[in-house]
């Protein structure tokens, strides 16, 4: 592996990020991680702190303060857990399912137009190349 490589990699997965972040400022999307948390409520149902914080690897005391914001919006409901007394489950709520619907709309849309003049195989190859990085980071227990 050539640091020359590496130092490719580190600069356009930056590069990458710093894009997307101004995107979604420029263009009012739902910040990154109401986003991310509505996403995982979405697809795999209600879930509580705990959960949502080892899903997303994240802290409680972030996944806690993101939902409180994300209630307050009305984008998502906290639930008593019927078998905790203690504890709750977030579920998102119609609303957060239409915001989150508009924002990927919005994504899609964005993508389109940005990789319009790719092949269908250069889009395909750079979508597996994100996958397979994103499954090896996820696997990686130490990132």
């Amino acid at each position: 592996m050539s640091k020359k490589s590496i130092k490719l990699i580190e600069n356009e997965v930056t590069d990458f990020i710093r894009r997307i972040v101004i995107s979604e400022k420029r263009n009012g999307s739902l910040d990154r991680s109401a986003f991310v948390i509505l996403r995982q409520l979405s697809t795999y149902g209600p879930a509580g702190v705990k959960t949502l914080s080892n899903e997303l690897h994240l802290d409680i005391s972030t996944v806690s303060r993101q939902a409180a914001a994300l209630i307050e919006k009305k984008y998502v409901d906290k639930l008593p857990n019927p078998n905790d007394g203690r504890a709750y489950f977030y579920h998102i709520t119609k609303l957060g399912t239409t915001e989150l619907d508009a924002n990927k709309q919005r994504r899609f849309e964005r993508l389109s137009t940005i990789l319009q003049d790719w092949t269908e195989e250069e889009r395909v190859s750079f979508g597996h190349l994100l996958q397979k990085y994103n499954r090896t980071v996820h696997e990686n227990k130490d990132w």
